[in-house]
């Protein structure tokens, strides 16, 4: 999930865990194999905390970036702490390899999800007699390229108990924002879906770049492969500012209309959560919100820093 300016929250799903962002910190929870929740949280700055955060447009593209990098180190901390290790039996971590591998690997990932629909459909032109129909079936691939991504890897049993925690959050993160209690009874209570979801950002990103492309027109094929991915910036943007104005008005019919598509594709992200994992939500929120309250955070004992 993604958080705006105004003291709202966000986070995700980790290993056996999950992170909780505020405007200015982050906070991780982490199941231990023993049982015991370790919990970390620390004050953000520089990239985390950079005034293109209240500049509209721009400010979608910052949070993307912060998204990316604290997210990747959440997952690498929590990974160490519940027990997961390399082949040679080391705590799981991202070196200067495993960053270079992640970034070539999302790289390539963006330019299929991007590139590919125009690869399949621009010789589709002639055919259809008219580049407008093959423009609409370009973005019709890129949702299957989305749902069906999504549907695939949610076939894993570990990404399952990611999906559980990703739940986890989004409930906590409503108790606190319908001001209900903090206790996994009231937690329970609240959807597993909530509208500022990173899945519901991917979906918009969707849609808005069928629109956006629209209007780039459709030749010459260099110009059209070129448009996908000079755009993606702006894409990102007005995605973001999309998301934003629902989360912040999700009590409007229309725009509760206009984002059922989000919270439909958020039932492949999200499982029902049992009672521990809703507790390992809990101690992120709190931990996150006792550091900006200024008081002391007791971490359980063999706490780690976030690397």
């Amino acid at each position: 999930m993604s958080d705006t300016p105004a003291r709202t929250y966000g986070g995700q799903a980790v290993v056996e865990g999950v992170m909780m962002r505020g405007p200015n910190t982050m906070a991780v929870a982490v199941r231990t194999p023993d049982g015991n929740i370790v919990s970390h949280a620390e004050r953000l700055d520089g990239l985390y905390t950079t005034p293109l955060r209240l500049v509209p447009l721009l400010r979608g593209i910052a949070i993307l970036a912060e998204s990316f990098t604290l997210g990747v180190r959440a997952l690498s901390w929590s990974a160490a702490i519940a027990g997961e290790t390399d082949d040679e039996g080391k705590p799981a971590e991202l070196g200067v390899a495993g960053w270079g591998a992640l970034f070539i690997t999302m790289s390539a990932a963006s330019l299929i999800f991007f590139l590919g629909p125009v690869a399949l459909t621009f010789w589709l032109d002639s055919p259809l007699g008219s580049p407008w129909w093959s423009l609409l079936i370009e973005g019709g691939l890129r949702l299957l390229f989305l749902v069906g991504y999504v549907w695939l890897i949610g076939r894993s049993d570990d990404v399952q108990r990611v999906f559980q925690y990703h739940a986890a959050e989004h409930q906590t993160i409503h108790a606190y924002e319908h001001g209900g209690e903090l206790s996994v009874p009231a937690i329970r209570r609240h959807p597993k879906e909530h509208p500022r979801c990173g899945t519901s950002f991917l979906l918009t990103v969707v849609i808005v770049s069928a629109i956006v492309f629209i209007f780039t027109g459709s030749d010459p094929l260099w110009w059209r492969f070129a448009s996908r991915l000079l755009l993606i910036p702006v894409i990102a943007g007005l995605a973001y500012e999309a998301i934003r104005f629902g989360g912040l008005h999700t009590t409007w019919t229309g725009v509760r209309m206009l984002f059922t598509a989000n919270i439909a594709l958020q039932k492949l992200t999200t499982n029902e959560p049992d009672d521990e994992q809703i507790q390992v939500a809990i101690e992120a929120f709190q931990a996150v919100r006792a550091l900006e309250t200024n008081e002391a955070i007791s971490g359980p004992p063999g706490s780690s820093p976030l690397h």
